[in-house]
């Protein structure tokens, strides 16, 4: 493992309002061969920024699959640990965060897709790496600042929270498909059942795929494969993965049915898109 990592002092790290969370250490972490996958605890929260690779979280008897753009909340105290695909090295920015409330209703962690970050988080991120990096007069408040900005961020994203106290105001069956359609939105790279998402919105399945159906037009399990293939577009222009590589990041059980589930949506196959778009952008590339 290649890592580089920035502590904060306690005394010049001051939030910046009551009850907020306290940026404690910002680490940034590679894949290498000397990676030691052992379960390890804090006395705080984790908030890892993956950037690039794929591998798996495990969080106490959990298995999270993560690759760029995923944000993996890890509890105080909870044991967990990070695996690398080899051939596609993991690569993640790790905040260490005193006052985090559970987010995770007892799971241990929250996963949040960030689905193809905004250029301004990314800034955000660079620059507390900088400062974290440089350490220049006031560093420490700055890189806290840049924190409550990322935080902030995630807590206005309306899939952050899996709370039923923040759906919307309607009724049982609205807040029960849509407690589901968040959870799709940030757990669709695992292997979700129609039973484990009924078992979630405590129903019978039949009734979840009615409701769901006349709620989104649409059922939990198709709405599951949509939100993989809406990923897949982004891996495929904006990666160099391959085929099977985006299949495995993305759930799928093969890469047969990670092209015809593409082919059926799109209309061709994943690597046909891959090119046309690649042609584009050469073409535009060498317009005058």
């Amino acid at each position: 493992m290649s890592s580089q990592s920035y502590r904060l002092p306690h005394k010049t790290a001051p939030a910046r309002w009551v009850g907020a969370p306290q940026l404690r250490y910002v680490t940034l972490t590679q894949y290498s061969a000397e990676w030691n996958s052992t379960p390890h605890t804090h006395d705080c929260s984790e908030i890892f920024v993956v950037t690039s690779g794929h591998g798996e979280f495990k969080v106490g008897e959990r298995t999270v699959p993560a690759s760029v753009n995923d944000v993996v909340i890890v509890d105080t105290q909870v044991p967990h640990t990070e695996c690398s695909q080899p051939e596609n090295p993991l690569s993640y920015i790790v905040f260490g965060v005193e006052g985090m409330d559970d987010l995770s209703e007892g799971l241990g962690y929250t996963l949040i897709h960030l689905h193809g970050r905004q250029p301004q988080i990314n800034t955000c991120l660079e620059l507390l790496l900088q400062e974290a990096r440089e350490q220049a007069e006031g560093w420490e408040a700055v890189c806290q600042d840049l924190m409550d900005i990322f935080l902030r961020w995630l807590l206005r994203r309306k899939e952050f929270s899996l709370n039923a106290a923040s759906y919307p105001v309607g009724t049982k069956t609205n807040r029960e498909c849509e407690l589901v359609r968040r959870y799709i939105d940030n757990h669709f790279k695992e292997n979700l059942r129609l039973d484990d998402l009924a078992a979630l919105a405590h129903i019978n399945k039949y009734y979840l795929s009615h409701a769901f159906q006349r709620e989104f037009g649409t059922s939990p399990i198709s709405y599951l494969i949509s939100r993989r293939i809406q990923e897949s577009r982004y891996l495929l222009t904006d990666t160099d993965h391959t085929l099977s590589q985006i299949a495995h990041i993305l759930g799928f059980s093969s890469l047969s049915y990670f092209s015809q589930s593409f082919r059926r949506l799109e209309g061709l196959s994943p690597l046909d898109y891959r090119r046309q778009y690649r042609q584009r952008e050469s073409e535009q590339g060498g317009a005058p």
